[in-house]
């Protein structure tokens, strides 16, 4: 028999409060991470790489932004430990600071034409700092989210972390629009795009504010009184839960559908030498109404996953976000920006989040308390760093001049989000399972009788705030 406090495990309160912290949070982080994605695909090839080839410009630009993700999985053995040994606020706290210095160290660096050489290797660092940092901000909100919510509502409670990316995104290229729109070329390219680094500096205060009120999870506190760590974290991630961490790896992968829609879709639309002349101010209105979808459609769909589980909708989101990528690089090429933007509405903002809004609660759902945060953060940025070397493979493959550009990257697309289906198709669902017996392979789901009545208590409970209703 099944009591409140088995599937209660924070209370109401106290799991508002930890949805709103990783809400907020997320987007004061994911704002640093996505300006230097908008600013690698706009202005950084002229800026910090020589201007005598275009093409190599490019390539090279859209390869810093992907060194970023090289540097996460390192962050993830490191932070994700700290998660699991010191708690998750802790690690959340650690992640927003870096993230903040780095970040706003970008906006004072030096052109190419000022120092050479020594730009785009400053340029690397800071970005192998910044990819370092944000490894563990998912993987920690995400878990720390789920540790404090009701039975039957984690779905939607932990959905609000990518809730809080994708408005992330919306401000990064929010702060860009005016600066592209109104300021002149030169000037923008001489000190407009800095200002976005520079005003990271109240990401560190914001953040740290924030977070430094988050209570630790229970599940956590629960773990650690018991006293049962024999090992590492990581090690005992990588020994108990490998099958699922291959799992997330390659569902993480469909990363690719940002990649496709924000970085090479800019570069494309937007870079001299492919020659759609798709104008700066004007693209950057595709992902911006693209995250605003998103950020109205990501609690529906959480709210969903908890009726129905967490893997018919992976898959679906998966397979057909895959498929309208052709559809969205094909309207590019043909000059449409109506066509674009109304597709960019339905794969990115709509169909993706079958995957998007779904994977806070069912990555970590997949692994126990004790590695929870090392195993989804590990997996997670392993696949996510694979996913990073698209755009300049994009532009490798499908460069300036080359035939058939929306057909070969789309086949790539696609073959990416097929991977990841088929890894959700063969994952245990998981959101039936108590929180304390996630991980297990042998955990028996809740009576779908019980768990229905479970999860209208806790939406009755949850009714006196606005936010969560």
């Amino acid at each position: 028999m099944t009591t409140d406090k088995d599937h209660e495990p924070g209370g109401i309160p106290q799991v508002k409060k930890a949805t709103a912290s990783g809400w907020i949070g997320s987007v004061l982080e994911y704002y640093d991470f996505f300006i230097y994605a908008t600013a690698a695909s706009l202005v950084f090839p002229q800026l910090f790489f020589p201007s005598g080839n275009p093409q190599i410009a490019i390539v090279a630009s859209l390869a810093t932004y992907g060194v970023g993700y090289v540097a996460r999985p390192i962050g993830a053995f490191v932070l994700g430990h700290w998660g699991d040994t010191h708690g998750r606020k802790n690690v959340l706290i650690l992640c927003m600071v870096l993230m903040g210095l780095s970040t706003m160290a970008v906006g004072l660096l030096p052109t190419y034409g000022q120092v050479g050489l020594l730009a785009p290797a400053l340029l690397v660092v800071l970005r192998l700092i910044q990819g370092f940092a944000v490894a563990g901000e998912i993987s920690g909100a995400s878990s720390m989210i789920l540790e404090h919510a009701p039975f039957g509502r984690r779905g939607f409670f932990a959905s609000f972390t990518l809730q809080g990316v994708q408005a992330g995104q919306i401000l990064a290229a929010a702060v860009f629009l005016p600066l592209a729109a109104f300021l002149p070329k030169e000037d923008f390219n001489s000190w407009g795009w800095r200002v976005p680094f520079l005003l990271s500096f109240l990401v560190i205060v914001a953040g740290y504010y924030i977070r430094r009120e988050v209570q630790e999870t229970p599940a956590f506190a629960r773990q650690e009184s018991r006293g049962e760590r024999e090992r590492p974290p990581v090690l005992q991630a990588i020994a108990e839960s490998w099958p699922d961490m291959l799992r997330v790896i390659c569902m993480a992968l469909m990363n690719v559908i940002p990649v496709v829609t924000t970085i090479f879709g800019a570069a494309y639309a937007v870079q001299p030498g492919y020659g759609i002349g798709f104008d700066k101010s004007v693209y950057l209105w595709i992902p911006v109404l693209g995250n605003v979808l998103a950020v109205i459609v990501i609690p529906f769909v959480g709210n969903w996953s908890d009726k129905i589980g967490r893997r018919p909708l992976i898959i679906g989101g998966s397979l057909l976000s895959g498929l309208l990528s052709f559809a969205y690089l094909y309207a590019i090429s043909i000059h449409s920006v109506p066509l674009a933007l109304v597709l960019s509405l339905l794969m990115w903002g709509v169909v993706y989040q079958g995957y998007n809004a779904i994977f806070p609660s069912f990555y970590p759902e997949l692994f126990p308390t004790r590695s929870r945060v090392s195993a989804m953060a590990i997996a997670q940025n392993i696949g996510t760093m694979i996913t990073a070397m698209l755009p300049a493979l994009f532009a490798t493959v499908a460069p300036p001049g080359a035939e058939g550009i929306p057909w070969i990257v789309g086949a790539i697309a696609f073959g990416v989000t097929a991977i990841a289906a088929a890894a959700a198709f063969t994952a245990r669902e998981t959101f039936r399972v108590r929180i304390d017996d996630l991980g297990r392979r042998d955990a028996k789901p809740v009576p779908q009788q019980d768990y229905e009545r479970m999860r209208r208590q806790s939406v009755m409970r949850s009714q006196g705030s606005r936010m969560f209703t």
